[in-house]
């Protein structure tokens, strides 16, 4: 989340006054994560979210996010819910943006998060691969490996400004990853990018999942590998094995794994990590004027990388193949 594009009180206030919700009372922007911009709106009866899309997000895409979180919670997904205008749309337009208002979600993220914390989330992404299991709708991940290149040319020709000799490494893996990468494992709905700021807690309990804004049609046990890396790293880049251990098990005590996704856990591990490092490079190199954010270091997935590769086996994230 961040803010890239200002809203005026009085543009709100008209935006508002189509949803029977309350009169405007304050709206904040919310300064975090790197893609749209998000408002904390405070009406009288009560708070929302308010999201203007940019960047990645196009409007195509924006009817898929919004009915998978109406789908994902009537199966029991604590999610932020879509609100409809009187007109029983949940799509408008603000500041000249595709926006929506979603309800809001009462918690706060972990910021260290503990090996409970990470066997809540396991369970948590199981339950939501499995309730995404009859979404109708899909939608392809432009992230996952066939996305990677563009990502690369872009920012290739200026990755040794931020570390010496990572062009050279970043060249070796992708074209390693490119003729590599897993076919044929599970595939269904992922969130694709469930970092511990995604997910809430009410003190030790899970109590909700957002930002889907990611969301898409993938393959199941590459969520997993995103999770891994998000979660079970130490601020000195170690991997935390009982982390990783605790978040497996969370996961499977809802959803079985096939010996394939075990298999295949490593090198899809090294996907998440060189899709994140791209990703990070590319914001890296280029903040957006104005962007209320502090740009995230791409060398923590460089170094989480070079774990991925040393790995041998599901054994070295923490259980048994």
């Amino acid at each position: 989340m961040a803010v890239y594009t200002d809203v005026s009180s009085e543009d709100l206030a008209a935006f508002l006054a189509d949803y029977d919700i309350g009169e405007l009372l304050s709206y904040k922007g919310i300064a975090e994560g790197v893609e749209n911009s998000n408002f904390l709106v405070h009406v009288s009866s009560g708070h929302f979210i308010l999201t203007l899309y940019e960047k990645r997000v196009t409007a195509g895409d924006i009817p898929f996010f919004l009915a998978l979180m109406e789908h994902l919670a009537a199966r029991g997904i604590t999610c932020p819910q879509p609100v409809k205008n009187r007109a029983g749309a949940s799509l408008g337009k603000l500041a000249g943006r595709q926006a929506a208002l979603v309800t809001f979600l009462e918690g706060m993220w972990i910021r260290r998060p503990s090996a409970h914390h990470c066997e809540a989330l396991g369970e948590a992404l199981a339950r939501l691969h499995l309730a995404g299991a009859d979404f109708s709708q899909t939608r392809a991940n432009s992230l996952s490996v066939g996305g990677w290149r563009a990502l690369y040319d872009a920012t290739a020709p200026r990755a040794d400004e931020v570390q010496p000799g990572l062009k050279e490494i970043m060249t070796t893996e992708l074209a390693y990853l490119e003729g590599a990468w897993p076919k044929g494992l599970p595939q269904g709905v992922i969130h694709a990018d469930l970092f511990p700021d995604n997910v809430f807690f009410l003190g030790d309990k899970l109590s909700g999942l957002i930002d889907f804004y990611f969301a898409c049609t993938d393959t199941l046990a590459y969520d997993i590998a995103i999770c891994l890396n998000a979660w079970c790293f130490e601020v000195d880049h170690s991997y935390n094995v009982t982390k990783g251990r605790d978040l497996l098990q969370g996961y499977l005590k809802v959803r079985a794994l096939s010996e394939a996704e075990k298999d295949a856990l490593p090198i899809l591990c090294r996907g998440a990590a060189l899709r994140f490092l791209l990703t990070r490079l590319e914001v890296w190199l280029d903040v957006p004027p104005g962007a209320l954010l502090k740009p995230k270091d791409p060398q923590e997935y460089f170094r989480k990388l070079r774990f991925h590769q040393a790995a041998k086996s599901v054994r070295d994230y923490g259980i048994d193949a």
